[in-house]
């Protein structure tokens, strides 16, 4: 799982290459930069991993789409030829690697806005998150009750539920786990237990959420029933076609999903 972000840095949620004009992007000067270093359009070439002809291409077509030629090249020789940039394509590479230092300044200012707003933080978390779990949960850590081994660590969804997850002592230091920080549960649905008729019986699972049945889909290996809690986060627990039966499941029907404190994976934002 994911460890805890480090002080003073941003995760990256925002991403963008610069492009001038439409054209001019990083492949551009990056082919110009290395002209600019070799002399030589064919070194440039093979030092950016490109064929002579493809930098032909891409210098050809840039040289024609600019007021001014970028670059003259003397065709002929073993290496191809000499090139250089001109002073028209010196003050370009310097104008691109400007405005490239000030457009990384201005993502990293966009991340940096956004790790301080909690609510877009979780939606963002939702959205990059991959795993083959198929519930995850998002909250924050409220309490960390740790014991001689294992330590159980509570976190609470933004509907006010709390779910209450043990793992061992060594991947809590490993984690650097603190109360506050956002935290993803991810739980299989195979670990969970569906009741209709709470009041009838008394369990041993740690966790009992109440919710109402979504949708009950049957498929060829089991029948996947997805509850809605009050948080509006969703949980799918798997079953049988029989189970699903004598529970006599609809949508709209309340009932409750229980699982022990050992089933949720935590992780905590990178």
């Amino acid at each position: 799982m994911a460890k805890k972000q480090h002080a003073g840095s941003a995760p990256t949620w925002v991403a963008g290459e610069l492009q001038l004009a439409g054209a001019l992007d990083s492949r551009i000067i990056g082919l110009l930069t290395a002209i600019q270093q070799t002399g030589s359009l064919n070194q440039a070439a093979k030092q950016l991993g490109l064929s002579y002809k493809g930098a032909w291409q891409i210098l050809e077509r840039t040289n024609n789409s600019a007021p001014k030629i970028l670059v003259t090249t003397a065709t002929g020789g073993s290496k191809g030829g000499g090139s250089c940039l001109t002073d028209a394509g010196l003050a370009l590479l310097a104008l691109f690697k400007h405005l490239e230092q000030q457009h990384q300044l201005f993502i990293e200012q966009l991340n940096r806005n956004l790790a301080d707003n909690p609510d877009m933080v979780l939606l963002l978390q939702r959205l990059v998150v991959k795993t083959s779990a198929r519930n995850q949960l998002f909250g924050r850590v409220t309490e960390i009750r740790a014991g001689s081994v294992n330590a159980e660590v509570m976190v609470q969804l933004k509907g006010g539920e709390t779910i209450a997850t043990t793992t061992d002592l060594t991947l809590l230091a490993e984690l650097d786990l603190t109360v506050g920080v956002d935290a993803v549960l991810l739980i299989s649905s195979a670990d969970i237990t569906l009741i209709v008729d709470k009041g009838r019986y008394q369990f041993s699972g740690r966790n009992q959420l109440a919710g109402q049945v979504l949708s009950v889909q049957p498929t060829a290996a089991h029948t996947d029933v997805t509850v809605l809690l009050p948080s509006g986060e969703t949980l799918i627990a798997s079953m049988t076609e029989h189970s699903a039966d004598n529970l006599k499941l609809s949508t709209g029907k309340v009932v409750w999903m229980i699982f022990k404190s050992n089933v949720p994976y935590l992780g905590i934002r990178e």
